[in-house]
């Protein structure tokens, strides 16, 4: 198994003054077709969006389907003129990647970044017609020195350019009334596909489902099963609407789709493979927990996870930001259980950039622990928790080299108090 580790984003010394987390583009932008006197998007607002999707790496590529600090689509990429830049958005310069978002934003809107485009103040009446927020991003891109070695030849993009816009200025509109598809995370208006790494608490996020989690559960149960926090990826779930309608008695699905029978067929084919896995996943909770019962002291502490420590403390290398790993990490499947180490209280439950999605808790001797790249959380921030609790599970969030849990102990909540989390431990008499 390959054991994955997590590296903390370092901004660049010239974004840093307009975002807390954000990363400069290299590169020189390719001239846009077109005149215009309407406003584009700010630079500055996309460069939120990157750092809200990808936390500012503009050629990311985490293998989820998405790609580049925006977080494209391969069908979206296409659809709206990127192969002219690159062959994939991540491929792409900072700015050829926002000269593509100003399309999709004028033809999608802002929805294609459900989440990311309320936080960073993304509004379709920015959409860009004139280069502005391309030449803006160009500009600080040399400000910044920045080039990539791979860059194509001004004349041979601007050539490529002008044809993309030629091909879109011929290209038929869309049917009245028909609703381009959003490229975040999206299958359909009202569908979302698993896919690895996923969480009903991160896909209701994601396209804002009214009533959280527990409402999309509700709407899929039958797909998903006994367990919501085993989804399984390929799984279909409705995001919008109560769930399936089922067909006109003796008549096929609407829009050619399979029959009610075959529907069924398929949703109890899943039901029950969920339910053999939600069994599987019982039995080794079961022994995980026989076996955290041994490790467990009088004074109550005990292993996150039931696994081998993989990337240790203090290990040097240029792949942290405090040029040290800062705590120790657990290769373990997504959606294994994590437990608290001990009792105590939840200081922040959610999404933290690098560290994806995590729970921060505040011990009863003062120190604190993290545990982070989460799949699914099951706490919120406040709540009360005991030894052995489980506080979600285990993933590959934010910025992650794969399936493994980032483990810390802190003196105070946040970045930069760390102490040996393996000695700590061990000093309560855990045997890991």
């Amino acid at each position: 198994m390959a054991r994955g580790r997590h590296r903390r984003y370092k901004p660049s010394p010239v974004t840093r003054a307009s975002l807390t987390v954000t990363a400069g583009g290299a590169g020189i932008a390719l001239p846009l077709i077109g005149v215009s006197h309407a406003q584009a998007a700010p630079v500055e607002v996309w460069d939120k969006v990157a750092a809200c999707e990808s936390s500012g790496r503009w050629q990311v590529n985490t293998g989820n389907g998405y790609f580049g600090g925006l977080q494209f689509k391969q069908s979206t990429w296409q659809e709206f003129g990127g192969t002219a830049y690159a062959r994939r958005a991540d491929l792409a310069t900072k700015e050829q990647q926002i000269a593509i978002a100003e399309k999709v934003l004028k033809g999608q809107g802002p929805g294609a970044w459900p989440s990311c485009s309320v936080r960073a103040g993304l509004t379709r009446d920015m959409a860009q017609t004139n280069g502005s927020a391309v030449r803006a991003a160009r500009d600080a891109s040399r400000a910044q020195g920045g080039t990539r070695a791979d860059q194509q030849p001004k004349a041979k993009n601007a050539e490529r350019t002008e044809r993309t816009a030629r091909t879109q200025k011929t290209a038929a509109p869309p049917t009245a009334g028909k609703r381009p598809s959003g490229q975040e995370h999206r299958d359909g208006a009202a569908g979302h596909r698993v896919r690895r790494g996923d969480s009903l608490f991160s896909i209701a996020r994601a396209h804002g489902v009214s009533g959280g989690w527990q409402a999309l559960y509700e709407r899929n149960r039958t797909v998903v099963g006994g367990d919501p926090d085993l989804i399984i990826p390929g799984q279909r779930l409705q995001v919008r609407g109560s769930g399936p309608k089922a067909p006109a008695a003796g008549g096929p699905a609407r829009g050619g789709k399979a029959p009610e029978a075959a529907k069924k067929a398929e949703a109890e084919a899943a039901r029950k493979k969920a339910e053999a896995a939600a069994k599987a996943e019982a039995e080794r909770q079961a022994q995980a927990q026989k076996a955290s019962r041994a490790q467990s002291t009088a004074a109550g502490f005990t292993a996150p996870v039931s696994a081998a420590p993989g990337a240790r403390y203090r290990t040097t290398g240029g792949t942290w930001a405090a040029g040290y790993h800062t705590g120790v990490d657990f290769p373990v499947p997504t959606g294994t259980s994590v437990r608290a180490v001990t009792g105590g209280t939840v200081v922040s439950a959610g999404w933290a950039g690098s560290y994806g999605y995590q729970v921060v808790l505040r011990h009863h001797d003062g120190r604190y622990s993290q545990y982070a790249h989460l799949s699914a959380i099951s706490v919120r921030s406040g709540q009360q928790v005991n030894t052995g609790q489980s506080l979600g599970r285990s993933g590959s969030t934010g910025n992650s080299t794969g399936p493994h849990l980032h483990f810390e102990v802190r003196t105070g909540p946040g970045y930069g108090s760390d102490i040996d989390p393996l000695a700590y431990l061990r000093g309560k008499g855990v045997r890991i």
